[in-house]
């Protein structure tokens, strides 16, 4: 089958806009090469011309005649050239915007599929949170505050002082207590011996040893 009908060539894939401007880019690149050259040919003829115009001025000698000959040639090829530029120089204008377009078009694409992706993975994580369980559980620590409140209360009311004690009756309390220190300290200095030990002091005190140093001998 093959040999009867031919098989068609392989598939040439479709050109790029990238490879298109860089082709287009490099052709550029080229005629200005090209003109450079061009240039450089029509500035040696112009110097030429000028130098034989200021030996004789207005005077149409046949080498003036070959010299401008060749110069407008020259200058019909550089005004080809600079026509061609122009043309390639559009046209990569215009290929550079549409891959500009391009690519924003395919950013766009880009960040579209970005948020989607963190879209679907937000609401998969929220679709795990139970609200239901958080609102019971702040009713339950709103609950434990208040009851620690309550504690604390019933705390500070048990070390607060009645309200119905006289104060009057507490700084003669105060007073007597004043009163039965002084008394004990007085009699203390008197006796020499705490009031809390004077029932267990014995009747007798031992001397106080001798302070003359010597030591008595013990007959034998």
């Amino acid at each position: 089958m093959n040999r009867l009908f031919g098989t068609g060539g392989a598939k040439k894939a479709d050109p790029k806009l990238g490879d298109a401007v860089a082709d287009a880019s490099s052709y550029i690149e080229t005629i200005d090469s090209k003109l450079a050259t061009i240039n450089a040919e029509f500035a040696v003829y112009q110097s030429k011309l000028a130098r034989l115009e200021h030996d004789r001025p207005g005077v149409n000698t046949p080498a003036k005649a070959a010299l401008r000959k060749k110069a407008l040639e020259v200058l019909k090829r550089r005004r080809h050239y600079e026509g061609l530029r122009g043309t390639h120089e559009a046209q990569l204008w215009n290929m550079e915007v549409i891959q500009s377009t391009t690519d924003n078009v395919k950013n766009v694409q880009t960040s579209l599929k970005a948020l989607e992706a963190s879209s679907k993975a937000m609401r998969k994580q929220y679709g795990k949170i139970d609200l239901d369980k958080i609102e019971r559980l702040q009713d339950e620590m709103a609950d434990l505050m208040d009851m620690s409140n309550e504690i604390q209360e019933t705390l500070a009311r048990s070390y607060d002082v009645p309200e119905d004690i006289d104060e009057a009756d507490l700084d003669a309390e105060l007073e007597a207590l004043g009163q039965e220190v002084d008394y004990e300290a007085e009699l203390n200095g008197t006796m020499g011996v705490p009031s809390f030990m004077q029932e267990e002091v014995p009747d007798f005190i031992d001397e106080p040893p001798q302070a003359d140093g010597k030591v008595k001998e013990v007959a034998g």
